[in-house]
């Protein structure tokens, strides 16, 4: 028996600087599930949240001013108030995704790219050495991952707006090529830059963990779920953006795969 999609529920993070939790809870019930926004605090008071949730959603932003590195306190407050919820969370096979801001607590939370394990990469200052705020265009290559399901294969375009998106891997050259390999066996590589946009590591835009079920990017799919949100005036229509897919992707998982 299948989750009827009313039934799904995502959490969404927000408080401390997260600043799209709006626009990412609205992707979520515009696909037809339910989806709440949730203090941090209100989280880590009540973990018992968790358990009812099939996603948790780590929205853009600048949680906590991006002090002494973007994502980085955020994910210091969940890894030592909601560390065992968040494994338990992971282990029962549920969804997070992390976007922007999200993407950079998720990896280094621990969590990306693979759960658990000692940190191997990170994201830090663009190449350019200042904020980016446009649209890119983007390949989605065949992956784990569950959340491009819907979209692998193509080409897309979505908005970033960040100034530490550049993802550099731990260790000497030799190190890193044998990092990027391995992620690319996995399958874990879930979205590239068409073109080299901040410097990041073979123009990586969004990895998954080797599950496909935890995925960070760092371009915005709630800001492109509609095609009003498209830059260019001849594309804005009522149809559903780019962005809609990648949510539509994870819901369609927890349809098959929940009850």
């Amino acid at each position: 028996m299948t989750l009827q999609r009313s039934n799904i529920r995502a959490l969404v993070l927000t408080g401390d600087g997260i600043n799209c939790e709006e626009e990412t809870a609205l992707a979520f019930t515009e696909a037809g599930i339910k989806a709440e926004i949730i203090h941090i605090s209100d989280l880590i008071e009540n973990p018992s949240k968790l358990e009812s949730a099939h996603i948790l959603a780590l929205p853009g932003g600048f949680s906590f001013g991006d002090e002494i590195g973007s994502g980085q306190i955020l994910a210091l407050k969940l890894k030592y108030s909601l560390g065992a919820e968040l494994k338990k969370f992971v282990d029962n096979k549920k969804l997070v995704i992390g976007i922007c801001n999200g993407f950079q607590a998720l990896v280094r939370l621990g969590l990306l790219p693979k759960p658990f394990d000692p940190r191997s990469m990170t994201l830090t200052h663009n190449r350019q050495g200042h904020f980016i705020n446009r649209w890119v265009d983007l390949d989605v290559p065949v992956s784990n991952c569950v959340w491009t399901k819907e979209i692998q294969s193509k080409k897309i375009s979505l908005p970033i707006r960040h100034g530490e998106g550049k993802i550099v891997f731990k260790g000497s050259d030799e190190t890193q090529k044998s990092m990027y390999k391995t992620l690319t066996t996995n399958g874990q590589i879930a979205l590239n830059y068409s073109e080299d946009v901040n410097g990041s590591y073979a123009q990586i835009a969004g990895v998954c963990d080797p599950t496909g079920r935890i995925f960070g990017l760092m371009p915005h799919p709630e800001a492109a779920t509609s095609g009003w949100h498209s830059p260019s005036g001849k594309d804005k229509s009522a149809a559903a953006g780019i962005g809609a897919a990648i949510f539509e992707s994870g819901i369609k998982y927890c349809e098959s795969n929940f009850n």
